[in-house]
């Protein structure tokens, strides 16, 4: 085993074993202040020159941006993971790593504190190498709830003096670099009725049947969604106040997930074309994310595939869920690949170690390989 793999499996298990749950989903829970201070502190003795950036309006919340030296005209390689995890429900020791051969269990292993060790132990390789890229690690808080961490980091990049030209994401994706991913719109349908008793029905109007008949629509039109590539439900649904009453409200979130080409203003429009006739009904996105799709060629595909051929893989993960990539690609070009590994969101979560070090070991290699090819341009 490389040094650059050993560094990285013991920085999956220090990691691990630091609590960064949300708090945006869990009230109280720890967040990201110890796990940035010890890898700032790690970061500063490699040489890197290292800022703290906080979230407006967060609390305080935390992110990390360590650059890497560089000379002018050097490629910038951002390398982009997130520090904060979901809740440990249901976990008896969730911050207590613990090894199996080459499973690593606890909250974080594979989302993702795995591809995070990967990243900083590549970075530190990279520049004590001195080859011709500039790495800039950004390690993020609240991407597991409303990414106001990235958020907050990609708005201060100017003043930092950094424009990358291209950005890695280590979300874990089994090694394959992503080609897609799909982005959602939250849509919130409320139903005005009319209140009456309900031993008089026809006195009022019935919100709560209105909602039914949407709700059927939407599964029947949610075949036609999926075979494009999408999905569409229902995920929560309330109505009414009291029995013996006609109910006069009714409302439910409606989750589109979008796919590479659709838009969540084209989502809304879709969901308000199934209100039923006659219904006084209203439609409001309530939070979306837009989709994202690899680049067919320029700085992001060429990378893949310098990272795909030392990986043994290419890239055809479709992720059906939400990562930050569209974020990121609005500053550079933009790939999605790291270690993977099982129970995500799960009391049994558990990252792969052998992907773990063969990231960690590609990567340095990779990144002098396509700084070189971007140089020969």
């Amino acid at each position: 085993m490389s040094d650059v793999a050993e560094a990285a499996v013991a920085l999956t298990a220090e990691l691990v074993a630091i609590d960064s749950v949300n708090p945006g989903l869990v009230p109280g829970a720890a967040g990201e202040d110890e796990i940035v201070r010890h890898l700032r502190a790690r970061l500063d003795a490699a040489g890197f020159a290292t800022q703290v950036v906080e979230a407006e309006g967060s609390g305080g919340r935390p992110s990390l941006v360590a650059v890497g030296p560089g000379s002018r005209g050097d490629p910038t390689v951002v390398l982009n993971g997130h520090l904060d995890t979901v809740g440990v429900a249901g976990m008896t020791a969730p911050h207590t790593p613990v090894r199996d051969g080459d499973r690593l269990s606890g909250r974080g292993a594979a989302d993702m504190k795995g591809g995070v060790a990967a990243l900083v132990t590549a970075a530190e390789a990279v520049v004590a190498s001195r080859p011709p890229v500039r790495v800039v690690l950004t390690l993020v808080a609240d991407e597991e709830d409303a990414s106001r961490g990235s958020e907050a980091v990609i708005t201060a990049l100017p003043s930092l003096g950094i424009r990358p030209d291209v950005c890695v994401i280590a979300e874990p994706t089994d090694l394959t670099p992503a080609r897609s991913l799909r982005g959602f719109a939250v849509v919130r349908v409320r139903f005005e009725g009319r209140a009456a008793h309900s031993s008089q029905p026809e006195l009022g109007v019935n919100a709560v049947s209105h909602l039914g008949r949407f709700v059927m629509s939407v599964d029947a039109h949610a075949l036609a969604v999926r075979a494009r590539g999408g999905d569409l439900m229902v995920t929560v649904a309330r109505g009414g106040d009291s029995p013996f009453v006609v109910p006069e409200w009714a409302e439910c979130l409606v989750e589109r997930r979008t796919a590479p080409g659709e838009s969540a203003a084209t989502a809304l429009a879709e969901v308000r074309d199934l209100l039923p006739p006659g219904a006084d009904a209203t439609a409001e996105l309530q939070a979306y994310r837009e989709a994202w799709e690899l680049d067919a060629e320029g700085p992001a595909a060429e990378l893949a595939t310098h990272l795909g051929d030392a990986l043994g893989t290419s890239a055809t993960f479709a992720a059906p869920y939400w990562m930050e990539a569209p974020l990121w690609q609005a500053v550079c070009p933009t790939l999605v690949c790291g270690p993977s590994g099982g129970g995500l969101h799960a009391a049994d979560e558990w990252v792969d170690l052998r992907q773990v070090r063969a990231f960690a070991e590609a990567l340095p290699g990779v990144l002098r390989e396509w700084a070189d090819a971007r140089r020969a341009h």
